[in-house]
């Protein structure tokens, strides 16, 4: 007679230890990068436009490019994992593929000669950094105990402030001595990392229990509960709805009455996306046309990133000691009050609190988002309903652009730029409101299945006295 130890359960109940924040530190490495390669394009533009004589207009369209590339990735990328795992695919592969292909496309860019070159392989970069997402965020959950699970998603999301950080500091210092090509070589850098940290970053572990990897499982229960001790009669599974891969998994996030929250998750999103991309692609070139010089404005767009990653991580602690809704909530209401007040004329020291709290509304409201899916989608659904409302959501990202390249081209006073980009951080809030908490996922344990062939469920206490 075997006993059945839970899986999910032991981790939802364990305590952090050094394998969790091997998971969470490797996870925000990968975003850093996701999050460098994706912001370089805005910290190139002024000397892109100059170089190449691109109007505004134009320039927001060859912006919007990669953000086309991310929306085909989400969508593409974040259902593989659920839908092929019969064939193998994981979600670490997928990560793996999803990395050499933003880094490698990414460099690329840096020796286009033309615009149509530049756009192609920024659409290409896009759809490796919209893939990686999903996945990377459905991982960490898995690995994450309960009460720290929007913590550990916001956290691992800062990481795509800090890439940000890092683009916009390395930019104000090395784009006025090399030029804007010097950005993209750099983005290279994760293809040298990348077989060290593969080696190094664990594999789902609903995948593993799913395929009967059992020694991997052992592996990681040990390391992840030092208290676990293994015996020959435990038999690994995971909570009944977890148990077998999703067999249509984009169909399974609309049903049980989700599909109006579905949308809703998908609308805000498109909100949150709109603010971050139009500040990330425009905010050097909007401080510009407000008067200061470039080393200054990439400086803002270094605060709009401090703002993402404090608002995420403090949005993500807040969550999980209250309700993520009203926390996602009052984000965005920080971020309307912010970007109106922006339209005034303060000195430099409140510009830069107000860009931040802006960074915190857009960055770290959308990352709440993230965060807030995580925990209303099954396991074996959760990277489709992230990649899916990522994907569809990128439209946003996709206009912000755009819609701020026809702002400029208006050659509006200052003062109706930044009021414009808080309108949709009142509509987000409304769309957030109106998601229904009672069609979130709720964890349901495996059942006793003793009758059937003499195995027996044990609780994990139980377990851990063995």
């Amino acid at each position: 007679m075997s006993r059945e130890i839970n899986v999910n359960q032991m981790i939802d109940d364990s305590k952090l230890t050094p394998f969790h924040w091997r998971v969470i530190i490797l996870s925000t490495l990968i975003i850093i990068f996701d999050g460098y390669d994706l912001v370089i394009y805005g910290v190139a533009l002024p000397l892109l436009m100059k170089e190449w004589a691109i109007d505004p207009v134009t320039a927001g369209f060859i912006g919007s490019i990669a953000l086309f590339g991310m929306m085909f990735g989400a969508l593409i990328f974040g259902t593989i994992a659920d839908k092929l795992e019969h064939l193998g695919v994981s979600r670490k592969k997928v990560i793996a593929v999803c990395i050499i292909l933003f880094s490698l496309c990414t460099v690329l860019c840096g020796f286009s000669e033309t615009t149509t070159q530049f756009s192609i392989f920024r659409f290409l970069a896009g759809v490796g950094i919209g893939g990686v997402m999903p996945n990377v965020i459905a991982l960490v959950s898995e690995y994450a105990p309960k009460k720290f699970k929007s913590f550990f998603v916001t956290l691992m999301f800062s990481g795509y402030a800090i890439g940000g950080m890092t683009a916009a500091f390395l930019g104000s210092i090395l784009v006025p001595l090399y030029g804007w090509k010097i950005m993209f070589m750099i983005a290279g850098i994760p293809l040298v990392l990348l077989l060290p940290l593969m080696k190094v970053l664990p594999e789902s572990i609903d995948y593993l229990v799913r395929k009967k990897k059992d020694e991997t499982v052992r592996f990681i229960m040990t390391k992840m509960v030092p208290s676990y001790q293994y015996q020959p009669d435990h038999v690994f599974v995971l909570n009944s709805s977890n148990q077998n891969q999703a067999q249509a998994p984009v169909k399974m996030i609309f049903q049980e009455q989700r599909a109006f929250s579905t949308m809703m998750f998908w609308c805000s999103i498109f909100m949150t996306l709109i603010m971050v991309y139009a500040l990330g692609n425009w905010l050097p070139k909007l401080m510009i046309e407000a008067g200061y010089n470039l080393s200054k404005s990439l400086i803002f767009l270094f605060s709009l990133n401090v703002g993402g990653m404090i608002g995420s991580i403090l949005g993500g602690y807040l969550a999980d000691r209250y309700n993520v809704k009203f926390v996602t909530m009052g984000l965005l209401l920080l971020g309307a009050i912010s970007l109106s007040l922006l339209s005034f004329q303060f000195s430099s020291v409140i510009l830069y609190i107000l860009i931040a709290c802006a960074g915190a509304a857009s960055i770290g409201a959308q990352i709440m988002l993230l965060a807030y899916m995580a925990k209303f989608y099954a396991p074996n659904v959760r990277s489709t309903g992230i990649g899916w409302g990522l994907g569809m959501g990128r439209v946003g990202a996709i206009l912000g652009p755009i819609l701020t390249g026809w702002l400029l081209s208006l050659q509006l006073p200052h003062f109706y730029n930044f009021l414009a980009l808080s309108i949709p951080a009142v509509l987000g809030i409304v769309t957030v409101f109106l998601i229904n908490d009672r069609r979130m996922y709720q964890p349901e344990p495996i059942s006793p299945i003793a009758n059937q062939n003499d195995t027996t469920t044990v609780k994990v206490n139980e377990a851990l006295s063995h």
